[in-house]
């Protein structure tokens, strides 16, 4: 990367959002593979200052998806981040491009939106669903292509990387970085500059830019789905299905029985229509917290004796909204993650023969999680954009300080598997395994974590080679992360907890976009 100076970073007071933040602005190349080109991107930075004392420097954090946005995450969930990393460091943050502020890419208005929500299906939830998912992600490929064709080959993953050095550099500090496929991707391009660079909850890089699909991605999915009825009967107070009178590998079959069933007959209950794609799509969102499973709790345990309540109905609004402008920005994420994982990946097929053995291999990675799958693989294979520049090495890289790569022992989403796979590839990292379940983390309230966090953070030191850290809550216990910290007063519980349905807390951002963006 050519050097080049930037201009220092003038932080203040951010209109946009909540809590004490501030916010700034950076200029960098729109387009970094054209020198002659001289336009511009500005990135709107937020930063949550550190809390404890004089800050030793800057964390530019990254939360996933991709197509996630990063400005309004770290304004609502600082406090959180400040208590796992020790609160010595500024916390900053910018959009992606392609999400939020950042060349934001949209494909749809509103209306186009509603109908990509109505179209979404799982692939086995018919025998004709394959079909139809075939035909619809050759719709938002094309769609995409005529809506976006000026910016979306601008909003890959390589350019991002490039960004976040530019940010480093306005900064005038060593690379710190939290994150994991964007965090893996600018620690091989630019291994020279990382100082300290977590990877949280591990996708498989390789998978990632160079397979028809994210395989390994989904090996953990179904020991997730298992846990929600195995942890169940450890606090039979938080958990309606310990009503059932059966051990936990009953309660798991007679899920999957109702999941056969409601495929062929649909139970209602009240607004909702809980068929097999909004079963599908409320469990698959609950592999990411397990914070959520009391409150599915509640709602099985009303479909496998035939209730339908307004508890019930609660825990399906929770996931599913019931109105226009809910089901809107629900959605909306959807077509960044296309935009950004398809831009990115190198694979395109031009039949659906050609792809039923990708979902097929699918289907045999994950029962539960391989037909939910299916619907971005379709897109990403059709996909007309090609990344203007992707990253192209093999992630087998000697970084100028070793990574410290954190994972759940049970991710339905981030397997364990992935986190040892990339470790491999980056000399001298470690792996520090959490013994849990959900995605990331964050997801798992564990003071050891904290622990060994914050001492690499903040000292440089590393746990072992996958040193196990106990979670300190466990499923179903009713307690979180703000009942083991002192996340301060801003934090708030509901700040971090999100709604109650019932009793049981359903943390923000589950909702049905969720479901298909996967």
């Amino acid at each position: 990367m050519t050097s080049v100076v930037t201009a220092a970073i003038t932080w203040r007071p951010c209109d946009d959002l909540p809590g004490h933040v501030q916010c700034a602005n950076l200029t960098v190349p729109l387009d970094y593979t054209n020198c002659s080109n001289n336009q511009t991107l500005v990135l709107q930075l937020v930063r949550a200052p550190a809390v404890t004392g004089q800050s030793k420097g800057s964390i530019l954090l990254n939360f996933g998806g991709p197509g996630a946005t990063s400005r309004q995450t770290l304004a609502t969930t600082n406090p959180l981040l400040h208590a796992m990393t020790g609160g010595q460091h500024d916390l900053i943050a910018f959009d992606p491009r392609g999400t939020g502020t950042t060349i934001p890419f949209h494909c749809y208005d509103d209306f186009g939106l509603i109908r990509l929500a109505l179209e979404q299906t799982a692939s086995n939830s018919s025998d004709v669903a394959l079909g139809a998912i075939w035909a619809r992600a050759m719709l938002d490929s094309q769609t995409c292509f005529e809506t976006e064709n000026d910016t979306g080959n601008l909003i890959g993953t390589a350019f991002v990387a490039r960004d976040m050095i530019r940010v480093v550099d306005a900064l005038e500090e060593d690379g710190f970085s939290y994150g994991t496929t964007l965090g893996a991707t600018v620690s091989a391009m630019f291994p020279e500059r990382v100082d300290k660079v977590i990877l949280d909850g591990v996708q498989n890089p390789h998978e990632y830019y160079h397979a028809t699909a994210d395989f390994e991605e989904w090996t953990d999915s179904d020991k997730v789905v298992s846990a929600i009825f195995h942890t169940c009967l450890d606090f039979p107070e938080n958990c309606a299905l310990s009503q059932q009178g059966v051990g936990a590998e009953e309660l798991e079959q007679q899920f999957w029985n109702l999941l056969w069933q409601i495929k062929y007959e649909p139970i209602i209950v009240g607004p909702f229509t809980v068929d097999y794609d909004l079963m599908k799509l409320v469990v698959a969102s609950c592999l990411y917290d397990s914070s959520t499973w009391p409150a599915l709790a509640l709602l099985l345990q009303g479909l496998f004796t035939g209730q339908s309540n307004e508890a019930m109905e609660r825990v399906l609004s929770a996931f599913y909204p019931t109105t226009y402008e809910g089901t809107v920005e629900a959605v909306r994420l959807s077509p960044p993650l296309m935009g950004i994982h398809c831009s990115d990946r190198t694979p395109r097929l031009n039949t659906l023969e050609e792809l039923k053995p990708t979902v097929g291999r699918l289907y045999e990675v994950s029962r539960f999680m391989g037909d939910v799958a299916a619907s971005l693989q379709a897109t990403c294979v059709q996909w007309r954009f090609h990344a203007k520049e992707r990253y192209e090495g093999d992630f087998n890289v000697r970084t100028a300080n070793p990574l410290l790569i954190v994972n759940n022992h049970f991710d339905g989403h981030t397997p364990l598997v992935s986190a040892y796979n990339v470790s491999s590839g980056f000399e001298g990292s470690h792996v520090l395994e959490v013994a849990g379940y959900g995605h990331a983390s964050l997801a798992v309230p564990s003071l050891c974590t904290v622990e060994h966090i914050s001492a690499y953070f903040n000292d440089g030191i590393l746990p072992d080679h996958g040193y196990v850290c106990n979670a300190t809550v466990t499923p179903y216990s009713g307690l979180g992360w703000d009942d083991i910290l002192d996340l301060g007063a801003a934090a708030g519980k509901r700040a971090i907890s999100g709604t109650d349905i019932g009793g049981y807390r359903i943390p923000r951002g589950y909702a049905p976009g969720h479901r298909w963006l996967l």
